[in-house]
């Protein structure tokens, strides 16, 4: 396969080693070694010039596979390294990988704290720490920039083809943009790797024995990074709340062909589509998904492609031929938004995908215009395989799990399988959202820039007394307790008037304590303490 980097090109180094001296850590290019530089243990401070300044040998040598730069905190400096990763496919003939585990390396001197509440923030900010080392669904690739999309990227002129990545890259889309700043600052450009968070996924196949390809690659926006529960709608500034760009890429014999789709979750309201018919060039259409769709079947989404078929063909797709030519160019966006449900987005967007595909293997003349992918099963299978792997690896990113509706995907139709799975998705995401996602976010707003560490600010963490102390235990038992109680000594109320007396009090508590959680739900579950609801 043809790749799309001029001879020449900038080249990133792929394979490097960390030594480990006692006063620094020195990362080294094992493709040319006279591409190093390190970072001081003492004060984070990175020197390029290492000449033959390290003495004796390193502690330790192990084999890294990139950097993703360094954070400030109020003890010190942190840089974090991609320690184990994994080939996901490839991307215009270049390899693609999804970092499958990174560490953060400690490059300051134990900072001495004085009073309580400093070594409660330490601890709180080495937890965000390690969440960001788990953070899923990161991809980058050494060759070729994933922030850009195919129609981008053959448009790039022949001077910004040979720039470092990170230079043309699309800041968007960049995952680790603020941590490297002080790379970028230090020109380490041969180690400076931008990840992409989202979903990259590939199948190869055969129709009518011509080899050909599928890529369904996408991007999360970083602007409005966050979770499920605590980052909703839009900011001031119109960026909406996990904006995600989805690329659809077909290869066959040569030619390329891409179909981009945007998907934003956000609260659409009548006055949205009020505001929306006063932009030139957009069309709004509303579209009640369970009330057309419900548990039936996802062929009633040809109900909302009637709407927009004429606009869906007027728009079209980035075509490609084998000598890199562009003959056709995208010319607009479907924007699917979803109410509350990032899974029916998914739904969504893989119809038009499909509709999107049919089309260019006609064009190609691959399909005849009377065929259409789905009459070829193994094909068809393959197609849904990759749009359910997709939901789930962005609802992971975004929810904590699994996407929910994969069965209308995978068959058309909700099952009774898929129901129950549903339901204990359902179940997951309610806990995860109520007593995980407050770290999780956190976690996203420090490594994104949104919250920056400042020792002479007051503490994030500085809370009053009612805040500062978990109440939920307790709340729970009442709860339960007073339910079993009252349920109890309601059914042993009509044998005497005192177990009467007692389903009247239990049952005066349990409200009590209901009233108390409502009022005061945010002090009963993990929720953000640095940012807090933007």
């Amino acid at each position: 396969m043809e790749n799309r980097v001029p001879s020449g090109a900038f080249k990133l180094c792929e394979q490097m080693e960390l030594l480990e001296f006692p006063d620094k850590f020195l990362i080294r290019s094992l493709d040319s070694p006279d591409q190093a530089f390190s970072i001081g243990r003492s004060d984070g401070s990175i020197d390029t010039q290492i000449g033959d300044s390290c003495f004796g040998g390193p502690s330790k040598v192990s084999k890294i596979y990139g950097v993703v730069g360094t954070i400030q905190l109020l003890e010190g400096t942190f840089a974090l390294i991609i320690t184990s990763r994994r080939e996901a496919g490839t991307y215009l003939g270049f390899p693609v990988f999804l970092v499958t585990s990174m560490k953060f390396l400690s490059c300051n001197e134990t900072l001495k704290l004085s009073t309580s509440q400093e070594k409660k923030d330490k601890s709180y900010f080495m937890t965000l720490l390690r969440t960001v080392e788990s953070t899923p669904g990161l991809y980058y690739s050494y060759g070729v920039d994933l922030t850009l999309n195919l129609q981008r990227t053959f448009k790039l002129t022949e001077e910004s083809a040979r720039k470092p990545l990170w230079k043309r890259a699309d800041p968007r889309f960049v995952w680790n943009r603020n941590l490297l700043e002080e790379l970028i600052e230090c020109k380490l450009d041969p180690f400076i790797i931008p990840l992409v968070q989202g979903s990259f996924q590939t199948v190869q196949f055969t129709l009518k024995d011509a080899p050909a390809s599928i890529t369904l690659i996408s991007r999360r926006c970083t602007r409005r990074l966050g979770t499920r529960m605590w980052r909703r709608g839009a900011n001031l500034e119109g960026d909406a709340a996990n904006f995600i760009e989805t690329e659809q890429l077909l290869e066959v014999e040569g030619f390329k062909s891409s179909f981009l789709l945007h998907g934003d979750e956000g609260q659409l309201s009548m006055a949205f589509a009020a505001e929306v018919q006063k932009l030139p060039h957009v069309r709004y259409i509303s579209f009640d998904f369970h009330h057309h769709c419900g548990n039936s079947n996802l062929d009633n989404l040809q109900l909302l492609y009637d709407q927009i078929s004429e606009d869906f063909k007027k728009q079209g797709y980035c075509f490609i031929d084998s000598e890199g030519e562009i003959l056709a160019e995208q010319k607009g966006i479907f924007r699917v938004n979803c109410i509350d449900c990032l899974d029916r987005t998914n739904v969504t967007q893989s119809y038009l995908a499909r509709e999107s595909l049919n089309s260019q293997l006609r064009k190609i003349g691959a399909l005849s215009f009377t065929e259409c992918i789905s009459k070829f099963n193994e094909i068809y299978e393959k197609f849904k395989t990759l749009w359910v792997e997709h939901g789930d690896e962005i609802s992971l990113e975004y929810s904590g799990t699994h996407a929910m509706k994969s069965d209308f995907l995978r068959f058309g139709r909700q099952t009774l399988p898929g129901l129950i799975k549903d339901g204990m998705t359902g179940l997951s995401r309610y806990y995860l959202n109520n007593f995980h996602d407050g770290i999780r976010q956190d976690a996203m707003d420090l490594i994104s820039g949104h919250y920056t560490v400042n020792g002479n600010n007051p503490s994030p963490l500085h809370l009053n007394r009612f805040e500062s102390f978990s109440y939920l235990p307790v709340a729970s038992v009442l709860l339960v307790g007073g339910l079993t109680l009252t349920s109890f000594t309601l059914n042993q109320g009509g044998r005497n008037a005192q177990h009467l007396v007692s389903s009247v009090l239990w049952a005066g508590l349990t409200a009590g304590v209901v009233a108390v959680v409502k009022a005061n739900g945010r002090q009963f579950c993990s929720r953000p303490r640095l940012c807090g609801l933007l």
